[in-house]
């Protein structure tokens, strides 16, 4: 693979119709809530473990 030969490319404009892209973001977050949902209880175990470790260190 040679490296040397790098080509730059810049996206100046896209060009899509209104309502496709009404649909699109519509679609993106419809799609980002399960994924919110997930993270949210990723981070509720994390936090959850952590507080149960360090939560009393504090205290005599």
């Amino acid at each position: 693979m040679d490296t040397n030969n790098i080509t730059r490319v810049d996206i100046i404009d896209i060009k899509m119709p209104f309502w496709s892209m009404v649909v699109f973001m519509v679609k993106a977050a419809i799609a980002s809530i399960p994924a919110f949902i997930i993270l949210s209880v990723l981070g509720s175990v994390v936090f959850g473990l952590l507080g149960g470790m360090f939560g009393g260190m504090g205290r005599f």
